[in-house]
């Protein structure tokens, strides 16, 4: 047997009606499972409760990974493996000539860091070149901003809430979980 549940989707016309309504609906005790909206809203995320990213930390740890490979790459190329003479400096030791190599230092940094993120914020949210769009309203890539719950029950209660937040449309949809045989 499987389980069914209504999925709500709530279509508003301002950001600021959308923050009002994410607090009440969260005030409610509802979940909210996305929300859509044309450009970043400020404080969103924490309307919503998210957790804080840790996208930084990753950052930070890209680049110290380029600093070490761009460190490692000038000592063994410069040093170690063929040291040459650039215009009357020695190269008898890193020390010596890391002030020449402060450019190479910073543009690897910042290379290993840029890309390692891009790579990482793909991989985190899932976006494959070949996903298709999960985006249940094209309008909201445009002037709409959408809310999207999971109701199991007291859908009525949930139609008058968000009627009373402002939503300028209201729109359900029946849903079938299959995992739910599979979880009995």
């Amino acid at each position: 047997m499987s389980k069914k549940y209504n999925v709500v989707h709530a279509l508003y016309k301002d950001d600021e009606v959308l923050m009002d309504a994410v607090k009440a609906i969260r005030e409610a005790d509802h979940e909210i499972e996305e929300v859509y909206t044309p450009f970043p809203v400020h404080g969103l995320d924490k309307a919503m409760g998210l957790k804080p990213t840790r996208i930084a930390i990753a950052s930070f740890l890209f680049g110290v990974t380029g600093l070490l490979t761009a460190v490692w790459l000038t000592n063994y190329t410069m040093i170690q493996n063929w040291p040459q003479d650039f215009g009357g400096k020695p190269n008898g030791s890193y020390e010596q000539n890391v002030l020449g190599w402060v450019t190479i230092l910073f543009e690897l940094t910042v290379f290993f860091a840029a890309h390692l993120m891009v790579i990482t914020f793909y991989l985190r949210s899932r976006l494959w070149p070949w996903k298709k769009a999960e985006n249940p309203y094209p309008s909201s890539t445009d002037d709409t901003f959408v809310v999207e719950l999971e109701v199991k029950d007291n859908l009525e209660a949930v139609k008058t809430l968000l009627q009373s937040t402002g939503a300028a449309e209201i729109n359900v949809t029946e849903k079938i979980d299959e995992d739910y045989e599979t979880s009995i």
